[in-house]
């Protein structure tokens, strides 16, 4: 699995129409293969900070989600309501910090 957090700043006196669009992308995300849960986060200290986390099975199905023609409507919805470029990282799992040493045998490791 992985994880993809999706920074964006926006325009503060504009957070009702991102916080739609942002909507209408988890209800896309929703119906792709591979999705397995998001949320959504404004910060606190600055509300033009927003952050969406989203956990999809592998990274390939991330990256079809990304790049479909569905999406990139969206994101051009959303683009113009941006101050800078939206900045997608995406972060595998690390069993190594995992506190449960059995998980190391699902990962072809033996146990130490």
């Amino acid at each position: 699995m992985v994880k993809v957090i999706i920074e964006r700043h926006c325009q503060p006196d504009k957070a009702a129409e991102v916080e739609r669009l942002l909507m209408d992308l988890r209800s896309g995300a929703l119906q792709q293969r591979g999705y397995v849960s998001g949320e959504t986060l404004r910060s606190v200290d600055d509300p033009s900070h927003w952050l969406v986390i989203s956990t999809w099975l592998d990274e390939g199905l991330w990256r079809a989600w990304e790049s479909s023609p569905e999406r990139q409507e969206i994101v051009d919805r959303l683009r113009p309501f941006l101050t800078t470029s939206e900045k997608a990282s995406v972060f595998s799992f690390v069993w190594e910090a995992c506190w449960w040493p059995e998980a190391r045998q699902y990962r072809g490791a033996s146990a130490s």
